[in-house]
């Protein structure tokens, strides 16, 4: 009976969506939207044509100066202004072409600047493969242990001379990481185990816990003792701090001040909040005091007022004065986006976390901070951008990055007075960078649902 009155019941009825309806057909394509949007009426008509033809008569004449009558092959900027009056001099450009990348490192080291740069990319490389395992082990390393393989390439030296002990036993660690990355990866992929588990069986005989770990740093300290036996046989030219510059010494200072803004924002956000009033008067003062001044004065008093509270027998060289200033400079404006996502978190994150019994570092590390971080991805980018260009300022003092150097163009004897086309050119390259930083940013806030 019960059956009976179970198939008699009526059956349950499903929604169906109704399908999207096609747009019209004076909407499709491409000429449709235009239409659409562009000449759907009297006045967005004019206005289009409008602007149509101030971008028609501005295109043209860019293209006409800065291509079709312009000079790329001369000796000197006379030679281009017979050639061509109205056009643009980039013959002037490309002879300073090598000047405006290394600046004044010297000709025949250059390959180490090249080097030095495709391997920091090569570190990062196995961070797009998901077969890695510990990726973000492999950043940390890049922030930490790269430095010292790039110092190393870029000032020369030879261990024990000039290569301090410090230096050179950190640079050994670092590579013979960056071997074990790529050795762990290659095996990864040809389907076998990792180069440290062959010192597995061997720990294990030793110790019971920690077994990986332990194994782990027996084949990087094999590694780094063979690498530091080859390199003890190497020796780089040295090559001056002074030396450095155009942009690879623009991404040196950019490059530094970006990975060290986010721990020092970081520390002086949470000294900022915290309840201890030494902790917090000091980081509120350092915050305040930084972001009232422009860079500019940062650098100077950098420069000017730093060695005055120094020992006298302890001397800075310009590079590290700026470093130090610009970081400062950059972490104080990132510790106030920081806590601006700190203080969106809402208070039942805090009472979870104490809940599962963690405490303050743990809930801050695990719980708090990545999700401020993901929060304040937009504003973290925009830091990031703004200080890139800022960087430019260190001309003013002495340091020659591309933006010094490509003012020195128009002081050679050949190309006096060729101030447009150098700085036209600076201009595309930043735009370039920081429009790549920003596409960046919206692919990474996509990817990690910031909006959720």
């Amino acid at each position: 009976m019960d059956d009976l009155n179970v198939n008699n019941e009526p059956a349950l009825k499903q929604f169906v969506p109704t399908p999207s309806r096609p747009p019209r057909k004076s909407e499709r394509g491409i000429i449709g939207a235009i239409r659409h949007r562009c000449f759907n009426s009297i006045g967005n008509s004019l206005l289009t044509l409008c602007v149509a033809v101030v971008l028609f008569y501005l295109l043209k004449y860019i293209l006409d100066w800065a291509v079709f009558n312009a000079v790329f092959i001369a000796d000197n900027r006379r030679e281009c202004m017979d050639i061509s009056p109205d056009g643009a001099c980039w013959a002037g450009v490309i002879s300073w072409f090598n000047g405006l990348i290394y600046g004044r490192f010297p000709l025949e080291e250059q390959w180490r600047v090249n080097s030095g740069v495709l391997l920091g990319l090569a570190w990062l490389l196995p961070l797009m493969s998901k077969r890695v395992a510990l990726r973000n082990f492999i950043l940390l390393s890049w922030i930490g242990l790269y430095p010292f393989v790039g110092a190393y390439l870029f000032l020369g030296g030879r261990f024990g001379a000039e290569l301090g002990l410090l230096h050179g036993t950190m640079t050994c660690f670092a590579l013979a990481f960056l071997t074990i990355i790529y050795t762990n990866w290659i095996l990864s992929g040809l389907g076998k185990k990792g180069l440290n588990e062959l010192f597995v069986p061997l720990v294990s005989r030793w110790v019971q816990r920690r077994i990986h770990l332990l194994s782990f740093l027996a084949i990087w300290l094999l590694m780094a003792l063979f690498i530091a036996f080859g390199l003890s046989y190497v020796a780089l030219e040295p090559v001056a701090i002074e030396r450095w510059g155009g942009l690879f010494l623009t991404f040196i200072i950019a490059g530094f001040a970006i990975t060290m803004a986010i721990p020092v924002g970081v520390v002086l956000a949470l000294g900022r909040r915290s309840k201890l009033p030494v902790i917090h008067w000091i980081s509120m003062i350092i915050i305040e005091l930084v972001r009232s001044v422009p860079l500019i004065t940062v650098l100077f008093m950098a420069v000017t007022l730093l060695p005055i509270f120094l020992p006298a027998d302890m001397e800075f060289n310009k590079l590290t004065q700026v470093l130090v200033a610009v970081c400062l400079f950059a972490g104080a404006y990132m510790a106030e986006n920081i806590r601006g996502g700190l203080q969106a978190i809402p208070k039942g994150q805090y009472e979870a976390a104490a809940t599962l019994g963690l405490g303050y570092l743990h809930t801050m590390v695990l719980v708090i901070l990545p999700q401020a971080l993901k929060m304040m991805i937009p504003n973290i980018m925009t830091s990031f951008i703004s200080l890139l260009k800022d960087t430019t300022l260190v001309s003013i003092i002495g340091l020659f990055d591309i933006m010094l150097m490509a003012r020195n163009i128009a002081n050679d004897k050949d190309w006096v007075g060729l101030h447009t086309e150098p700085l036209v050119m600076i201009s595309v390259l930043f735009f370039v960078l920081c429009y790549s930083m920003s596409q960046y940013s919206l692919n990474l806030e996509k990817r990690l649902k910031v909006d959720h």
